[in-house]
């Protein structure tokens, strides 16, 4: 008789990684095409980062509820839903009127409306992940499945950075937004034929992979309707602080995300095929962080605890990224600040298991709400990364407006120190 455990959780978590990468596939297309579009729609950089605060709202407001969707209906209906619409709303981006058959003002209205309801069909994905990853994985063991994850996002902007520059060139943004869109259908069609809510519930899941998932946890699936702890989770003061903490880190991921592009285009003087390539190489640069800083954290909380192995790569990975931040700002060669920057990315998505990790342990059966806390406070810290880096660039100058993040980022290095994730929501004060 083989007692040997399955290796289901590891399929069901690469699926995640794919719905993770078209995520950011069809999210982070705006980003590339900043140039492009705001050329075609005759936008300044102040009402692009409003379009961009848009996104950013809508993502922010729906991630608590989106956790508690998560947590009330599964990640397996949730997932396919919002992946289906995502692919919907690519194709709606690009029915947006032009110039040519529209005011200024009717063109902004429609890009907000259009961004905003993207932000609201992508709120739901890492809290509902946090969810599938709390019950596809052993206590200890979620900082590596989560930094995985981000794996999946930090690819899917790399791998779109260089393909749909080039597509831009070639067809418009129109055209390029149009070819992307399928991919929302086919992740969502295999997320719902794969997999399951539950461990227990796989058709092709051994007991001794179960049991091994189960571990010494006090919850499973018979805790599914449980009683829902929304304003617990709303004000333990260990989840707040790990949500302001994030929200720091999280100043640093929008300078990258919204901004890094338009940056190296219009204040570098970059080719937009070479600022899609360096971007990429950015990308690619968190992506090994976050399944890096993943793996470690799992290792240092078998070794030190959830309390410390939590900590320590979220506060190396930020003073790390604040230090390198200011190096890449003020240096005078272009490659040299890109390679600092790069590598100030590195640092900072080093840390995103280490966070995520702390919220299920935190949250436990309400994963999902604890993850849409986590996300909640982070994007609210996305729109004032869209509309305060312009207006700094503008006022100061590109150096300070890039360099600024680096205070947030040690102001959440010192707010970790606070956070204890060995202390679950249930057995909090």
């Amino acid at each position: 008789m083989n007692n040997k455990a399955t290796s289901i959780r590891w399929r069901v978590l690469g699926i995640l990684v794919s719905v993770s990468f078209v995520s950011y596939l069809l999210r982070s297309n705006v980003s590339i095409a900043a140039p492009a579009m705001m050329a075609d729609l005759s936008l300044t950089e102040i009402q692009w980062g409003w379009i961009l605060a848009a996104f950013t709202a809508g993502y922010a407001i729906f991630q608590f509820p989106g956790g508690i969707l998560g947590d009330r209906f599964g990640p397996r209906r949730m997932l396919t839903a919002i992946a289906v619409l995502w692919c919907i709303l690519t194709i709606a981006t690009t029915l947006v009127p032009g110039q040519e058959t529209a005011s200024t003002g009717l063109i902004i209205v429609s890009l907000l409306l259009v961004r905003f309801l993207v932000g609201v069909v992508h709120a739901p994905i890492f809290p509902v992940m946090n969810v599938s990853i709390m019950r596809w994985f052993p206590v200890g063991g979620w900082a590596f499945p989560t930094g995985l994850s981000s794996t999946g996002l930090t690819l899917g902007f790399a791998a779109t950075a260089p393909v749909l520059a080039w597509m831009i060139t070639q067809y418009g943004w129109r055209l390029s937004f149009i070819i992307l869109s399928p991919f929302g259908f086919l992740v969502a069609a295999l997320w719902w034929w794969y997999t399951r809510d539950w461990p227990a519930d796989h058709p092709a899941i051994n007991q001794a992979e179960v049991d091994l998932i189960r571990g010494n946890r006090s919850f499973g699936p018979d805790d599914e309707d449980a009683p829902p702890a929304w304003w617990r989770v709303l004000k333990n003061r260990d989840v707040i602080l790990l949500m302001l903490s994030y929200s720091c880190m999280n100043y640093v991921f929008y300078e990258v995300f919204n901004w890094f592009f338009y940056y190296l285009v219009e204040v570098k003087q970059f080719s937009i095929q070479a600022a899609g390539f360096v971007t990429s190489s950015q990308w690619i640069a968190g992506a090994v962080g976050a399944a890096l800083g993943g793996w470690v954290c799992d290792k240092l909380c078998k070794r030190l605890g959830l309390r410390w192995g939590c900590r320590w790569p979220v506060i190396v990975g930020m003073v790390a990224s604040a230090a390198l931040l200011i190096v890449g700002a003020m240096h005078s060669s272009p490659w040299v600040a890109v390679a600092m920057l790069a590598l100030c990315f590195f640092f900072n998505q080093l840390t995103e298991g280490a966070f995520w990790a702390t919220s299920i342990a935190i949250g436990g059966i309400h994963a999902g709400a604890a993850g849409g806390v986590l996300n909640t406070g982070a994007n609210i810290m996305g729109i004032f990364n869209a509309i305060l880096v312009p207006l700094f660039a503008h006022a100061f100058g590109w150096t300070f407006a890039i360099a600024s993040g680096a205070i947030f980022a040690l102001i959440g290095a010192t707010l970790m120190l606070f956070v204890r994730a060995d202390r679950p929501l249930d057995s909090a004060d």
